[in-house]
């Protein structure tokens, strides 16, 4: 008798790089394909492919399918956020789903079938997907990672869109290396002041995955009027947020004075 199809479900939120490329299997084209008819008939927008999601499933199905037994995590394994974060990925949110299962369409029939899977599936917000099938033994050990995708910038290129906007208010950058060191170095900080160039009248740093406002306390202070010139800038995201891990998105510190 045939084993009952298995499957499992993960909610991660939060989190970036090396990207391992590999063909999409027909399998996976698949599972693509029926999430996306699901979704269609759900009235949402199709998922477009991700080859890190894709890289960071493989591995994961790869170690399922060693182990012989489906689970989101083994022992001394990193967490789903980290997975993806080291394969390359870049996002702002990110779920997955598991099964062990005879077919794509009877796996996807289970993840439809089963409220998580199927919330994860058809979760608006997602807009990436990455699948991976192992198959040993006639079974198929399958993973669906989806995310909400974050755009991946540079450094400067972060402290450029940062930039236009603080001069979009009013504000001009400062032109020498020292401000732009001060600011790069206490956005490192976890604490503290910056040092070095004129000392700031007003600090602030930040980690989001979405740079495309100031924080409001940020706009408050600039539209106070007391400030004239600023300085920005950017390094890697760290620590946790109040929404969770942060594993990419952005850092930004910026300075007025």
């Amino acid at each position: 008798m045939p084993r009952p199809l298995k499957f499992g479900i993960l909610l991660a939120i939060f989190a970036c790089t090396l990207s391992v490329s590999q063909a999409q299997q027909p399998g996976e084209h698949m599972l693509v394909d029926l999430a996306n008819k699901s979704r269609a008939e759900a009235g949402l927008p199709p998922l477009a492919w991700d080859e890190s999601l894709a890289a960071a499933a493989r591995a994961h199905a790869q170690l399922m399918a060693s182990q012989g037994q489906i689970s989101h995590r083994y022992q001394g394994e990193a967490d789903l956020g980290q997975r993806a974060a080291q394969a390359g990925a870049h996002f702002s949110l990110i779920e997955e789903n598991i099964a062990m299962g005879y077919s794509p369409d009877t796996i996807h029939n289970s993840w439809m079938h089963s409220q998580g899977h199927h919330d994860n599936l058809l979760n608006p917000k997602i807009d990436h997907i990455g699948v991976a099938l192992v198959q040993v033994r006639g079974e198929l050990y399958a993973v669906a990672d989806y995310s909400q995708a974050v755009e991946a910038l540079t450094q400067a290129q972060v402290e450029a869109k940062v930039g236009a906007m603080l001069r979009s208010c009013g504000l001009t950058l400062a032109t020498d290396q020292t401000g732009q060191t001060a600011a790069r170095q206490y956005c490192a900080q976890d604490s503290g002041g910056a040092g070095g160039g004129p000392k700031a009248q007003f600090l602030m740093r930040w980690q989001s995955a979405d740079i495309s406002k100031l924080p409001p306390e940020l706009e408050s202070r600039i539209a106070s009027g007391a400030f004239h010139q600023a300085s920005v800038g950017a390094c890697a995201p760290k620590g946790n947020t109040d929404s969770g891990p942060v594993f990419s998105g952005y850092r930004v510190a910026v300075l007025l004075y």
